[in-house]
């Protein structure tokens, strides 16, 4: 049964009916019933006398869903359409804008445009706010219905009301649907340092970046000075490819464990012998929109000493929810433990912080755009070790270091500053003494 440490944050509930063992109903309270028998009456009620005829199934629906938001903002029922959307986007191959939305106060928000998409070439940025489509407003509805007439036919097209802080004014961005067929690794060689670029964690993740390791090297034609993995706004996916993925880079050691509701109820995942990466110097890039299971391989590579992690503090997203199918056509996804890195840390609500912060100079928007993470969904699981939220979410402190602004870095020929000081900071490291290397590697 796959784990889903993030799917997209659209949540899409669906009917279904959960059969209940005796023993079940045997340990409900009297209250319960109680509880049970005044939803029975109101349910009548309104079949009843509402002002229109009501759909039964679209009641039960709604209840169902109210029951599973009441949880936390990653539980959900999962219909025939979305159960089928739900495996081919772990498949890597869905319909769609490229974006990963939720709704906040009644508006649509942006979480992030997935790379090489339609969002993501329009410039549409996490943070944003949709509030029209083809010019009529969204702003009240649901996000099932918002995120269903963003949906289309490929090659059609789809006018979008874009509301961005730090503008004065709303602005219109044209989108052409497209058929998304996402490639969650890509690589190139820049310079002589390896770039692995993981855009989701679907499946084959994991062998998609071994095979990355072994291109770069062929490409070169040696080992290259290192590697900077890329995990920038990465909304995560599944458990297992994030183990796969932390698993190339480590000789030994945990990854990641993950705690249930029980207290029994842990289980640990550790890395085989093997580091497909030599030991070579290894750069994370992170930023708001890196997400659980992205989140797993940074904090698996940081807390094993085995890769810097650079870049802004991570989404916080430190849950695993889990799909168990109903039927052939249907599934619950619930959230069913919650996850730890090596060290014990819980990155709920607090994230991963980098050990170089680094800012998005050349973002010229970076100052005033809001970073949206898990603690600003209603309803998000609390971090157990009590997250002081009021200094995780102070982003703009300045730094000395990052003092150009993202005209002078263009004027450089920057256009990506996060990726450009890791690439440096490889090339610095490689150029360290050999006991220096190893040192800063363990």
């Amino acid at each position: 049964m796959p784990r889903f440490p993030l799917r997209a944050l659209i949540s899409v509930s669906a009917l279904a009916l959960i059969p209940a063992t005796t023993a079940t109903f045997a340990a409900v309270d009297n209250s319960t019933y109680k509880e049970l028998d005044a939803f029975m009456a109101v349910f009548e009620r309104v079949r009843a006398d509402y002002v229109d005829k009501t759909d039964d199934k679209k009641l039960i629906k709604g209840a169902i869903d109210g029951m599973l938001a009441s949880l936390d903002p990653h539980s959900g029922y999962l219909d025939t359409r979305d159960f089928a959307q739900m495996r081919t986007q772990t498949d890597g191959n869905y319909g769609g804008l490229g974006l990963t939305v939720t709704m906040e106060d009644g508006a649509v928000k942006v979480v992030t445009p997935t790379e090489d998409t339609p969002a993501y070439k329009a410039g549409i940025k996490a943070g944003d706010f949709i509030t029209h489509l083809n010019g009529n407003l969204i702003f009240g509805g649901t996000l099932d219905e918002a995120v269903e007439q963003m949906r289309g036919k490929p090659g059609t097209q789809i006018k979008l009301t874009v509301v961005r802080s730090g503008r004065d004014k709303p602005f219109d961005v044209t989108l052409t649907r497209e058929v998304i067929e996402l490639k969650p690794v890509k690589w190139e060689v820049k310079g002589q340092v390896g770039y692995i670029n993981i855009n989701a964690f679907s499946k084959n993740t994991g062998m998609g970046v071994r095979a990355a390791l072994m291109g770069i090297d062929k490409a070169l034609g040696h080992q290259p000075l290192g590697y900077v993995v890329d995990l920038r706004s990465n909304p995560g996916g599944l458990l297992d490819e994030a183990i796969s993925v932390s698993d190339q880079f480590l000789e030994r050691g945990e990854i990641v464990s993950q705690r249930g509701r029980a207290k029994g109820d842990i289980e640990r995942y550790f890395a085989k012998p093997g580091d497909a990466a030599h030991g070579l110097p290894v750069v994370v890039l992170v930023d708001s929109g890196s997400a659980s299971a992205a989140e797993i391989v940074a904090g698996a590579l940081q807390d094993n000493h085995r890769g810097l992690v650079m870049g802004e503090r991570s989404f916080g997203k430190g849950s695993v929810q889990t799909l168990i199918p109903l039927d052939d056509t249907t599934a619950l996804r619930l959230t069913t433990a919650r996850y730890y890195t090596p060290s014990g840390r819980s990155v709920q609500e607090g994230g991963i912080e980098p050990d170089i912060k680094v800012p998005q100079l050349s973002d010229a928007d970076y100052k005033t755009r809001p970073r949206f993470r898990e603690a600003d969904l209603r309803r998000h699981l609390i971090n157990e070790a009590k997250v002081d939220n009021s200094v995780l979410e102070d982003d703009s402190k300045p730094d000395p270091r990052f003092a150009m602004t993202a005209e002078q870095l263009k004027a450089k020929g920057i256009s990506d500053f996060q990726l450009d000081y890791a690439l440096k900071s490889i090339a610095r490291l490689a150029s360290l003494p050999a006991p220096t290397k190893v040192a800063a590697r363990r």
